[in-house]
Parts: C-alpha cells; sequence; structure tokens
C-alpha cells in the first residue's frame, strides 16, 4: 500500500511524508533538532549589558 507511493516520491518529500512511519518519524526528529538549535542558540548567545 504505502511503499508503492514511496516509490514515486522525491526529494525532501521522500524522507518527510505523512503516509509510512519512517517518515512521520523523520519529522518528528527535524522538528526536536530545531527545538534544541533554538534552545541552544538562546543559551549560548553572548549576554547584553
Amino acid at each position: 500500500m504505502a511503499g508503492a507511493e514511496a516509490e514515486k516520491l522525491s526529494g525532501l518529500s521522500k524522507y518527510f511524508n505523512g503516509t509510512t512511519m519512517a517518515g512521520r518519524a523523520n519529522v518528528a526528529k527535524a522538528t526536536y533538532a530545531v527545538i534544541g538549535l533554538i534552545i541552544a542558540y538562546n543559551v549560548m548567545k553572548p549576554k547584553k549589558k
């Protein structure tokens, strides 16, 4: 079922699709990574005097 659709996908939609469990997991991982980078940036940026 989803295997036939996965063969037609190309580019980023091949990895970040909502039809397969692997695609949904990749979306979740990317979301956590972006949130982590935002937090790390805010913690590490120099403090204003």
